[in-house]
């Protein structure tokens, strides 16, 4: 490799939040990435900073793919994940783009507003009575 000769990343290497593309090579648009944006983070992870200050969660992880993207939140690094934020644009028109997924797979909620289905993963308060 000369010093000439510019650096070619992977497409699963390379990026970030704003969708990673492999400069030069064929077919470039094709290998774009499926990415949250500014608004969808910050809404994730106000939750996630809440749900850290009541000692419930510990850790998070985001996985990046051309199908999806994925937030997910663990209890500790070493388990498997307590929920998965997904973002499946491929859905949009049917079910909605964003759902929360528990460790078995099943669908707490699917919608197309994503402070709707955060909601499912807040506290409710609830009466107790003496």
């Amino acid at each position: 490799m000369s010093e000439t000769e510019p650096i070619m990343f992977s497409p699963h290497k390379a990026g970030g939040f704003r969708g990673a593309r492999v400069p030069g090579s064929p077919g470039a648009e094709a290998q774009r990435l499926i990415t949250f944006n500014r608004h969808e983070l910050s809404a994730i992870l106000a939750v996630y900073g809440r749900k850290v200050a009541a000692g419930e969660w510990r850790d998070y992880a985001i996985d990046l793919s051309r199908d999806k993207a994925v937030f997910s939140v663990f209890r500790r690094a070493s388990e498997c994940p307590l929920f998965r934020i997904e973002k499946t644009p491929k859905l949009a028109r049917r079910q909605g783009v964003y759902a929360v997924v528990a460790p078995a797979g099943l669908i707490l909620k699917r919608g197309h507003d994503l402070l709707r289905v955060l909601g499912v993963l807040e506290d409710r308060v609830r009466l107790v009575s003496l």
